[in-house]
Parts: structure tokens; sequence; C-alpha cells
């Protein structure tokens, strides 16, 4: 769990990448200290849909996969800390592929899970920070899946909920606990079969997955939350502003986490959600996105954790 002092240090969130009436390469920053967006000078390598996206705090972010004007891709951007600077690895992902999920031990390395290929995928790739270097687990997903969310309790576990699998849309939650990178599964489920939700955490005590389209409901505005200490599920009282699928998250661990874009029943929205942590409580912030876009990916530079 992060200390007084780390939080202090916690900087910004991103979002990038998505579709409005095209394909986006422009990265949105949130300042935590006052809730305000700025758009940064540097943009994704192309325009891009469906990539995902994680963070090395205080260090860099990472955006990788993705389909663009030619089809999907398998590069992976890396946005440095502070100054917002581009650079694009020279590892790739394994293969092409779009709608996959990330998530981040950070100091540490962080994974891409899942994804379309356009067979759906069930391998765990892992971008190690201290050499930009890509190996694939041997660990794998319980199925091939795309359209999944991802979140991390950094320096215990990663979670990958959700997503949709060759049966259909799915509850299960597979967690990687980052010691050895082994897979297991939780008893614990979200509350209802879906897909296209996006997930965040507060290191250290929970992670929540929020929107998505549910198989029984469709777009659904609630988000579950996954209490790290006992891995166990609960839901929120307060929920999204819309019913949302194709949305993304991102936390300033310790503080609030924040849900943004998406697809709702009106179209797509260029509204930010935030969920502070202390009370599980909803606001809107009055920064929204540069445009409403769906299909986009959120990271953070949240301090050292």
């Amino acid at each position: 769990m992060p200390t007084g002092d780390e939080t202090a240090q916690a900087v910004a969130g991103y979002f990038g990448g998505g579709y409005d009436s095209g394909y986006i390469s422009g990265i949105d920053k949130i300042t935590f200290s006052a809730d305000t967006k700025s758009t940064l000078s540097a943009t994704l390598t192309t325009a891009r849909y469906v990539p995902a996206a994680m963070a090395n705090s205080a260090v860099a972010g990472y955006i990788g996969g993705g389909t663009d004007s030619g089809g999907r891709i398998s590069g992976i951007d890396k946005i440095t800390f502070p100054a917002d600077t581009k650079s694009t690895l020279s590892a790739t992902l394994t293969s092409t592929r779009q709608e996959l999920a990330a998530m981040a031990n950070s100091s540490v390395a962080g994974y891409f899970g899942g994804g379309l290929e356009p067979t759906r995928l069930s391998g765990i790739d892992k971008i190690t920070f201290a050499d930009d270097s890509k190996s694939t687990l041997s660990a794998t997903l319980t199925s091939a899946r795309d359209s999944m969310g991802g979140m991390a309790n950094s320096g215990v576990a990663g979670y990958f909920g959700g997503g949709f699998d060759s049966g259909g849309r799915i509850s299960g939650i597979d967690k990687i606990t980052f010691s050895a990178d082994t897979k297991s599964t939780l008893s614990a489920t979200l509350s209802g079969s879906v897909d296209t939700l996006a997930g965040m955490a507060n290191s250290g005590v929970a992670g929540y997955f929020g929107g998505g389209f549910d198989n029984a409901l469709g777009k659904v505005s609630r988000i579950d939350k996954i209490t790290f200490s006992s891995d166990t599920k609960s839901t929120l009282s307060a929920t999204l502003t819309s019913a949302l699928q194709e949305l993304a998250g991102m936390a300033n661990s310790g503080v609030a986490g924040y849900f943004a874009g998406g697809d709702a029943a009106s179209g797509v929205v260029s509204t930010i959600d935030k969920i502070t942590f202390s009370a599980d409580t909803k606001s809107t912030l009055s920064a929204t996105l540069t445009s409403a876009r769906s299909g986009l990916a959120g990271m953070a530079d949240s301090g050292t954790l």
C-alpha cells in the first residue's frame, strides 16, 4: 500500500487512442492535483482503437496492440514520465492483436493478456521494465478470450476479469501471482457475464471492474470491487454516470480511480467519472476527454508503489 510520501508524488493519469469518427492517436492527461485535462504533444505511433495500457509508475507508461488503418498491430509505445515523450519499443507483442487487456507490477514488469488476432488468445506477454524486453508466460488465461478488464495489486498479483471466449461472455477472474507468474482463478466472479469492461486498482486495498456489456442486461453502469486481502467481490452502491461499454480505467492509488469514455445508449461519451477510494463514492469531473470516444486505454503515473 502506498505511503503518505508516495501518494504525495502522484502525478497524472493518461487516456490514449480510441475511436470517435475515426481512429485516434491523441493522449489526454488528467493531472491529479486539480483533476484538470491537457493533451500531450506526443501521440501514438499510429491512430488506433482497442489497445491496452499499463504503467511503471514514476517512470513510464506503455500502450500496446490495438487496430489501426492497416489492421491489428503488435507494437508497444512508451510514454516516459515526466517529460511525456513517446518512443516505440523494439520488443513487440508475440502477435498482432486487438481487444487485449493489461496490468502492471510497478517497478518490475507489465503484462498484456489475451486479445483477438483474429482468433482469440490465452497467452500473456510480459514486459520487463529494466530493459523493456518481452517474454511470454508459461501460465495462460483459463480460456482464450478478448475484451477483458485488467488491474493489479502492485507487488502481489494482477487480475484479468470478464471478456468473451468461444462460449460467450465471461464472469470469471484470473489472477497472476507476480512472485512466480502463476495463474489461479478466483472463486469470486463478476456480478454478470460481461465483456468490454474496464479495470483500475487502489493497490494494497482493492481493485475495481466497471461497466461493460452484460450478457443478460446489455450495457451496465455497475462497478464491482475485489478486496485484495480475501479476493472477495462486492458491488458498489455508486455507479457510472451512464451504462457503458468500451470504456477505460486508471487510478491514483491511495486516492481515487477514474473511468473515462465509452459507448453509451446515447452514443460515445467524453465523460470522466471519479471513484474516491475512502468511501467508494462517485463524482464526475468537469474536465472531459478531448473528444467523445470508445475503445481507448488508460494508465497512470501514481507515484512509487
